[in-house]
């Protein structure tokens, strides 16, 4: 039979490996989701602008959830508020994996919003309330290691199960139930159940959610619609973006003024909490736009099978835990992170600047420096920005802070995923129209590749007619293919001088360093 002792320590490190295995729950589902993304979409038979506003329902229903945290937790206590939501979360796995079209995936997009944005905040607001200054060190390396080895598994897990293995686009969403079983029993056998619990009791106000829930949802449809009516309806859409913003803004003074709000931004106002705020956002912009355009960059313009994508993200994934790990090590020698973080910020400038430059029909190994540059950039700067920012907030105010730091995170992603797709398409449709007149047909060497591709199709038993269609059509998707790789390299290039400015916005502030 075990020592008391020796159980006692068991039990500590298990709860450890519970609070990575949350935040790494939602890292896991969410960057599988992204990268199977266009496989979802021809899954439930879905346009791009449809896609994007389920996209934007799992934002919504996390974000509202990040903002209620406090009212919940304090008033249920952290075992059952994250036994519930993850319960939320799994239901919702569920109806998205049996979704027949976008409205029903929408949908069960906000219920899994719901129950996943639970899970990050208080992941990381539960180690100092359950771990003291001696065991603190050693939950935010369990922490850290399991969200980097979790998230740096998404990509090829989905690419094996969508493409790999053939199971298809559904088992995005069911693979995550088995790790969301175990994180709900660990929640309800491990966690104290005065976790969180206590203080003034929680008055229960509508107000305050109904209009921040309005202001989220008018945020996100508005950076959901952004790529698409940017140019075809740019007055509706800043309409719904100023309505969105005027509410949001509203929300804050609200929340600023009342005497017991869901957001206590007046405990924030800690120069140096101010300043890190401001370069996580800076990360999860830069971080959100990079590995939105890869997976499009690899694919489809340079034309790599899904899976050797997969394993291409995972490898530059596995560069950030090696990074991590080693950060871990060492960090407590370093004097200062400055200069580490000025040198992520570099890093993806270089990956993105490698990436600007890659000739049509690349092979694997031509996009290994950039991949490794971007593994380097995917914790460089934001894990010393992590361990910097919250130290003038204390223990009392961390739980708000945090709070407040993710929610940003959520708007960032979802400003920066916009961004990024309406460059891209400003420049597809530019480079597209240059390529066509380009190789029009009056275009010498255009008559001669028509006139092999016919005589090849011809060869294979095609008639006349149908050799001209084929290849009229091969040429056209020839033309998308190369519009679409020069329209990656110029955003690449747009990503380049954004982490050389970053750089430079790391190295003049004086607050983290």
């Amino acid at each position: 039979m075990s020592h008391p002792l020796a159980w006692h320590q068991d039990r500590r490190r298990l709860l450890m490996a519970l609070l990575g295995l949350l935040v790494g729950l939602e890292f896991l589902e969410n960057g599988m989701f992204v990268f199977a993304a266009s496989h979802i979409v021809g899954g439930v038979d879905a346009g791009p602008r449809e896609f994007a506003q389920a996209q934007a329902a799992y934002a919504v229903g996390s974000m509202v959830m990040i903002v209620m945290q406090q009212w919940l937790s304090r008033h249920f206590g952290y075992r059952r508020y994250l036994t519930v939501s993850l319960v939320i979360f799994a239901i919702g796995s569920v109806a998205s994996a049996s979704a027949d079209g976008i409205v029903g995936l929408g949908l069960a997009r906000l219920v899994q919003g719901f129950g996943g944005g639970a899970l990050f905040t208080s992941s990381r607001v539960l180690i100092p309330m359950l771990f003291g200054a001696k065991e603190r060190g050693l939950a935010i390396k369990y922490y850290m290691l399991i969200l980097f080895g979790l998230s740096a598994c998404a990509p090829v897990l989905a690419a094996s199960l969508v493409d790999g293995w053939g199971w298809g686009w559904r088992w995005i969403f069911l693979s995550v139930l088995p790790p969301t079983a175990l994180a709900t029993a660990g929640c309800w056998w491990l966690l104290p159940d005065a976790a969180g619990r206590g203080g003034e009791p929680v008055r229960w106000a509508a107000t305050p959610l109904l209009m921040v829930a309005a202001a989220l949802t008018l945020l996100q449809l508005g950076m959901a619609e952004a790529r698409y009516d940017l140019f075809d309806r740019p007055l509706r859409l800043a309409a719904i973006a100023a309505a969105g913003i005027a509410l949001f803004l509203f929300f804050l003074w609200h929340q600023w003024r009342h005497e017991e709000p869901l957001l206590r931004l007046r405990e924030l106002r800690h120069p140096v909490y101010v300043m890190g705020l401001a370069l996580y956002f800076v990360h999860y912009l830069l971080s959100n736009a990079s590995n939105y355009l890869f997976p499009i960059f690899a694919e489809r313009s340079l034309g790599f099978p899904l899976q050797a994508v997969g394993w291409m993200s995972t490898f530059s994934a596995a560069v950030s835990f090696a990074i991590a790990w080693g950060y871990i090590k060492t960090a407590a020698k370093m004097p200062s992170k400055k200069p580490m973080m000025v040198a992520g910020a570099l890093a993806l400038a270089a990956a993105a600047a490698l990436f600007s430059a890659m000739p049509p029909g690349a092979d694997a190994g031509a996009l290994l420096p950039g991949l490794v540059a971007k593994g380097m950039f995917g914790v460089m700067l934001v894990l010393p920005v992590a361990g910097l920012t919250f130290r003038g907030l204390g223990d009392a105010a961390f739980a708000h802070g945090y709070q407040s730091k993710n929610l940003m995170r959520q708007l960032a992603g979802s400003f920066s995923g916009a961004v990024t797709a309406i460059v891209l398409e400003d420049r597809q449709f530019a480079n597209g129209s240059q390529i066509a007149a380009t190789v029009s047909d009056n275009h010498a060497q255009t008559v001669d590749w028509m006139a092999s591709m016919q005589a090849a199709f011809t060869a294979h038993g095609l008639l006349p007619g149908a050799a001209h269609q084929a290849a009229t059509a091969q040429m056209s998707r020839l033309v998308e293919q190369q519009a679409l790789l020069l329209s990656c390299e110029d955003v690449y290039r747009f990503l380049a001088v954004l982490a050389l400015l970053a750089a430079g916005m790391v190295l003049a502030q004086r607050r983290l360093a």
